[in-house]
């Protein structure tokens, strides 16, 4: 039992060492065709592509910091140009402008939010518990000022109904008593303290029908609704609710049988095609804001669009925390792009002039999150990142990146972004 024990062990142990010796590659025998030489290390990634800060950039290193990030072109840096063949000259039109200082109107600029404007919004809603019986508009829906949106059903447009007809024939009756006992007092007939009675019952018949009248106007009912009612006398619980501005449903929260009371929003109007942007402006520019300036509005959903407007409102008091006031501009929203909610950044035109250093708009290239220009010089084009400011007559301001007199390329640049991003891409040195 003792030698057969020993004698499995003793081949347990030679095929363990034999399973090591297949697992492990020979270093004196070359590599195969699918395996990697052992000199190339396995990438911080898992051997999946180069290591981490390995990018696409110039050669040389040149140009760290403006590598693919986030938001960011491809890289290249201070010292990179561009030199057209004889070719590429003779396919693109090239034009170019000179970096210049001319006047410009100051600007004062914050951000803000797009609101709803108050007098352009409505909230249908009724003051009695009702169910809905129909339904006539969907959200998205353009509609009329008096165009039907829902029909309700209430006991209390029932009951006021029902009053309202009860006053009506009592008041018929009242004034044709009055109306006989008056004959017969101008005949001789009749007694005076008949005619002073019957004039007191129509009176009061006369008030109560008032007062049923107005009741159905508390109810939602027009003076139309009210005639209508009188005429073909049926009583019925429903009341059609109507528009009371034009402009589009943006909000319902009902549907077909629920119930509504006071408290319930049942559809919101709102007209967008002036709309209000909200700013927050520090204390120490109220000075130079007034009602009745031009603002520029833009959006991030619409970078190149400005969207005009007028200061409408500045507020009166200074919030403690922030040491800011609120300032309303009125905006008119061309295509309805604007949206309630959105954040907005506005650009208030002051009074006074300032010498600004300026180029054509068409020079100003979008580069990920920045912005580029190229610079012509004798026989190569040098990309430039710069930093805008107001824009004015076709042309912005620059507040970084340019001086005086150098030159932009206004058409062709886009050639020129393509060409210096094709070469950083395929990893060509660019100078």
């Amino acid at each position: 039992m003792t030698r057969r024990l020993a004698a499995v062990m003793t081949t347990a142990a030679l095929l363990v060492g034999l399973a090591g010796q297949a697992c492990s590659p020979r270093k004196d025998r070359p590599p195969s065709d699918g395996e990697p030489p052992a000199a190339l290390e396995a990438s911080p990634g898992g051997g999946r592509g180069p290591g981490r800060g390995a990018g696409l950039g110039p050669k040389d290193g040149r140009g760290a910091g403006r590598g693919l990030g986030r938001g960011q072109g491809p890289a290249w840096d201070d010292t990179t140009s561009l030199r057209l063949t004889e070719g590429e000259a003779a396919a693109i039109e090239l034009e170019t402008a000179e970096v210049a200082y001319q006047p410009m109107s100051s600007h004062l600029r914050a951000t803000g939010k797009v609101l709803a404007s108050p007098f352009r919004k409505a909230i249908v809603s009724y003051p009695f518990p009702a169910r809905v019986a129909a339904i006539h508009v969907r959200p998205g829906d353009w509609v009329k000022a008096g165009q039907e949106l829902v029909t309700l059903q209430s006991e209390a447009v029932g009951e006021a109904k029902s009053e309202y007809f009860k006053a009506s024939a009592d008041f018929e009756l009242a004034e044709s008593s009055y109306e006989r006992e008056k004959r017969l007092f101008d005949r001789g007939a009749g007694a005076g303290k008949n005619l002073q009675a019957a004039e007191a019952e129509r009176k009061v018949a006369e008030a109560t029908l008032n007062a049923a009248e107005k009741k159905l106007h508390v109810l939602g009912f027009t003076e139309a609704q009210v005639k209508r009612a009188t005429e073909i006398h049926e009583i019925n619980a429903t009341i059609t609710l109507f528009a009371p501005l034009a402009g589009r449903i943006v909000d319902n929260t009902i549907a077909l049988g629920s119930m509504v009371d006071q408290a319930t929003e049942i559809l919101t109007i709102l007209d967008p095609g002036v709309l209000c942007v909200d700013a927050e402006i520090y204390e120490r520019d109220i000075a130079a804001v007034q009602k009745g300036q031009e603002v520029d509005v833009t959006v991030p959903a619409y970078p190149d669009l400005v969207f005009k407007g007028r200061i409408l409102y500045i507020g009166d008091v200074i919030k403690e925390e922030t040491r800011t006031v609120t300032v309303r501009t009125e905006v008119g929203n061309e295509g309805y792009r604007l949206k309630p909610g959105m954040f907005a950044s506005i650009s208030i035109l002051l009074d006074r002039q300032t010498r600004a250093l300026t180029v054509p708009q068409a020079a100003v290239l979008d580069d990920g999150d920045r912005k580029i220009v190229f610079i012509a010089r004798e026989d190569a084009f040098v990309p430039r990142i710069v930093v805008t400011g107001a824009k004015m007559n076709g042309t912005v301001e620059i507040t970084s990146g340019l001086a005086a007199g150098e030159r932009v390329v206004t058409k062709g640049n886009y050639q020129l972004k393509s060409k210096l991003n094709s070469q950083v891409f395929q990893g060509v040195h660019v100078h």
